[in-house]
């Protein structure tokens, strides 16, 4: 299966920086391969400065060691020989009228002393950050991951919608991180799945990202914007950054494991604002977006 998961996702690391060159028009991206001294490696592919993508980063690793006994404790597992592989891209738009979008799809193996696999999971997920709220857009998104999830078990959907909505969540700031989208972690072969099919259901819902995202950038990037504008996506940008380094699993983990620094930390945004009690004007399109971002609703009627 790790061999399997690695090369699908090489492939789709492939489909979706090439895509998104071909929307920008101008940046491409750059390839960095890296070496993780603990075991393994990985190539992260970053894109800055575009014409359409301020900054991107779509990065696979593949790595492999021992876990510290802090880590052992945090993901409450008792063995410490692993392997983990994973596709994660952020990527951070220029125009605010387009939002920022995060995914990721890994993998993890657990072994024994003797290299036995006693664990094995699928985990990921995807989700969508505006700046300004085009509701149609926002339930583009929210249809296309209702439809992957659909083919699958018809309770997915709002299962793994619900387990976004609580995972992108700014405790501090009480409100969410965006609009959502799928999270889902720990899934196993069980009574209902077998590992074969939960591989059949990551890998659908990694092959929808072009299809939840493109459209919107499409129908967004050329739309005009004032400096005030920009100014609201800075500021928001900063949820975005706080999110990432207090709360994300992703983060910690690869803090945790001796990871590549420059990697985990690419999804921080290019130019962030923090103003001190930052407000957004009442009526506005910008305080519409932080009542919605404090109470997640369902985007679909159906």
């Amino acid at each position: 299966m790790k061999e399997r998961f690695s090369a699908y996702i090489n492939q789709l690391q492939d489909r979706i920086t090439s895509t998104l060159e071909e929307i920008d028009g101008t940046s491409r991206f750059q390839i960095d391969d890296w070496n993780r001294p603990g075991g393994g490696g990985g190539q992260s592919r970053i894109i800055e400065n575009g014409s359409v993508f301020e900054k991107g980063g779509v990065n696979v690793s593949n790595v492999f060691g021992e876990f510290p006994d802090s880590m052992k404790s945090y993901l409450k597992v008792e063995h410490g020989h692993f392997f983990a592989c994973g596709i994660s891209l952020v990527i951070h738009p220029k125009n605010p009228m387009v939002p920022t979008v995060h995914a990721n799809f890994r993998y993890f193996e657990l072994y024994d002393d003797d290299q036995t696999i006693v664990d094995q999971w699928f985990g990921g997920g995807i989700d969508l950050t505006p700046y300004y709220l085009f509701d149609e857009d926002v339930v583009h998104f929210h249809q296309q991951c209702k439809s992957v999830c659909d083919a699958h078990n018809p309770s997915f959907y709002q299962t793994y919608k619900k387990k976004c909505d609580d995972y992108f969540w700014n405790t501090h700031r009480n409100e969410a991180r965006g609009v959502g989208g799928l999270f889902f972690d720990y899934c196993r072969t069980n009574n209902e799945r077998t590992i074969e099919q939960w591989y059949d259901f990551v890998t659908d819902t990694g092959d929808a990202f072009l299809a939840c995202y493109t459209p919107i950038v499409e129908k967004r990037k050329d739309l005009p914007f004032t400096a005030k504008q920009r100014q609201w996506q800075e500021l928001r940008r900063g949820r975005y950054v706080e999110f990432n380094l207090i709360h994300d699993k992703g983060t910690l983990f690869g803090l945790k494991t001796n990871g590549r620094i420059e990697s985990i930390l690419m999804s921080l945004p290019p130019t962030v604002q923090w103003k001190y009690n930052a407000t957004p004007t009442p009526n506005s399109e910008e305080e519409r977006l932080v009542r919605i971002l404090q109470h997640p609703k369902n985007w679909l009627k159906h």
